[in-house]
Parts: C-alpha cells; structure tokens; sequence
C-alpha cells in the first residue's frame, strides 16, 4: 500500500507524484502557449500554474503523477500551433508549492 499524505494546499502527494519548474524559450508568447498549456495540463490531470515572462518565454510549475509531469515536459517541445520551441529547461521543484488545478497567472 502506498503513503499518502497531504500537503499544504489540501492536495494528496504520493512518493510517485513529481513536480518540475519549466522555461520554454522561442516563439511561445502571442501563440496562446499558455491557453494549450493549461489545456494540456488538465486533461493530464496536472496541477500548477503558468504565465509569461518579460524576456518573451514562459515558465511552468506542473505537479502531479510522474509519468503525467514526463508527458507535459515532451509535450512542450511540440506546443501549440504556431510555436516554435527552442529550449525546453526543467527543474526538480516541491509539489507542495503547486496549487490544486491548473491556471494561467501574471508573472
């Protein structure tokens, strides 16, 4: 049987639940990156969040189960039409610090 426990913001975290900080650089702003994010997101059944950011790339928190957040990271190379993705860097980050669901924040 697997542990579970919650963390802070209520949602349940198992040890095969990760979370990664993503910068997606290129041409990822004016091409409704973050609406398909957050669309793929939850039909994944991702939690996080995501935004612009002032140098023209966007940056991601995804939580949720490990083989969801690996299928976010691949999904993001590909983007949304329009996109042209030239860096994909990702981080380790706390699936505590991601809030229940998924939305498009102001950076």
């Amino acid at each position: 049987m697997r542990q579970i426990r919650k963390g802070k913001e209520g949602n349940a975290m198992t040890k095969d639940r990760r979370a990664a900080l993503v910068r997606i650089t290129g041409r990822v702003q004016g091409v409704c990156f973050r609406d398909w994010t957050r669309e793929e997101a939850e039909r994944l059944g991702l939690d996080g969040w995501v935004r612009n950011e002032s140098d023209g790339s966007v940056t991601a928190l995804i939580a949720g189960p490990d083989g969801a957040v690996s299928r976010m990271l691949d999904h993001f190379w590909k983007g949304p039409p329009g996109a042209s993705v030239a860096d994909v860097a990702s981080e380790e980050a706390s699936s505590v610090e991601a809030p229940a669901g998924f939305r498009i924040t102001r950076g």
